[in-house]
């Protein structure tokens, strides 16, 4: 099982708040041609440039890990990677605050990769680049476009994906802060958990 990170990058408009999605390749082996946020698993290179997290995102993301796992910079730093690649928008690594820490998930088991997911959520209002130039990026995701958070739930989404959408779309509505849900699938059973 490897650590992986995802940005799920929200802009508001004039018809409500949109989030960026792309689709996963027919051929890909994990979740083909399913829309997804975009990430990927951590790289070693990830932990080079440290990057600033609010303490109370740097702590959650340290919880309930174990000995091996990423530390939160190079989970930050994942995400920012994959960011980048996938869809050629760059998020500066400050402030600080433009990584918030949201959910976290395992990946069932059968499945032929696995991963221990973290998603941060981050306003496109950081962005160094033209939110809607995508002329940068690689070709992993195709159909990239900014959708309403009601409209996405209507795409091919993977079962943690529609969970995660529901969960921000609550705290982009102000829902108080209940600590980051974690659905854990790495042991016999799953466990459903939030991190304070």
């Amino acid at each position: 099982m490897r650590d992986a990170a995802t940005v799920i990058l929200w802009r508001k408009v004039a018809q409500g708040v949109q989030v960026l999605m792309g689709q996963r390749g027919a051929d890909a082996a994990f979740m083909p041609s399913k829309y997804v946020f975009p990430g990927g698993a951590v790289d070693p290179g990830d932990r080079a440039h440290p990057l600033p997290l609010a303490p109370r995102c740097a702590a959650r993301l340290a919880a309930l890990c174990g000995p091996g796992a990423s530390d939160a910079a190079a989970l930050a730093g994942a995400a920012l990677r994959e960011l980048r690649e996938e869809t050629g928008l760059i998020l500066p690594a400050t402030p600080a605050p433009a990584l918030r820490f949201v959910f976290r998930a395992v990946t069932p088991p059968g499945r032929p990769r696995r991963f221990d997911a973290r998603f941060f959520l981050a306003d496109a209002s950081y962005l160094a680049t033209a939110q809607d130039d995508f002329g940068a990026a690689e070709d992993e995701l195709s159909h990239l476009h900014w959708i309403g958070l009601a409209e996405a739930r209507a795409l091919d989404l993977p079962f943690i994906t529609e969970v995660v959408l529901a969960e921000i779309t609550a705290l982009l509505r102000g829902a108080p802060d209940q600590g980051v849900p974690f659905f854990d699938n790495s042991g016999t059973a799953p466990v459903f958990r939030r991190i304070a």
